[in-house]
């Protein structure tokens, strides 16, 4: 993001399937800082570790709070096997994040939260129009083309 807004209606440039990832975060407890800065912390070094190597399969990422104690990041990816590789590469930020989370959680007894959801969306199964916005979401992961390539109504862009 931190682009100008576009002037006109856009939409994606994806094709084929994609991958949508959210992942987030809840601090339950404010005063055992312990248990949850360390989860606030790791996702940045990943997303680092991602944005730095060409080929991984992050696409793109935003960022979004939902209120003072919740985070989610929304990540777009080129592939579930991409998203999974990432996932059990004992090699990468992963899963040392992951072990050290367990081992927090088991003293924090309910401190921090953290959930994910892992959706395969199929071609032709989504669609998306920007106006007057930087690149956002799936166009700034794909990037954009003008709205009238693709269809200038919703329907006319999922029926694809």
């Amino acid at each position: 993001m931190g682009t100008a807004p576009t002037t006109e209606r856009v939409t994606t440039t994806a094709e084929g399937d994609v991958v949508v990832f959210l992942i987030g975060m809840r601090i339950n407890r404010w005063r055992s800082v312990r248990h949850w800065l360390p989860v606030l912390t790791a996702m940045p070094r990943m997303l680092r570790e991602l944005a730095r190597e060409e080929g991984g399969g992050l696409l793109g990422y935003g960022r979004y709070a939902s209120g003072p104690r919740s985070f989610t990041i929304v990540q777009y990816w080129e592939s579930r096997e991409k998203l999974l590789a990432y996932a059990s590469d004992p090699d990468r930020r992963h899963r040392p994040a992951w072990a050290a989370f367990n081992r927090h959680a088991r003293g924090g007894a309910g401190s921090v939260g953290i959930w994910h959801e892992t959706y395969l969306v199929p071609a032709g199964s989504y669609e998306a129009v920007y106006h007057a916005m930087p690149p956002t979401g799936l166009g700034e992961a794909y990037g954009i083309q003008p709205v009238g390539r693709r269809g200038e109504r919703a329907a006319e862009r999922l029926a694809g």
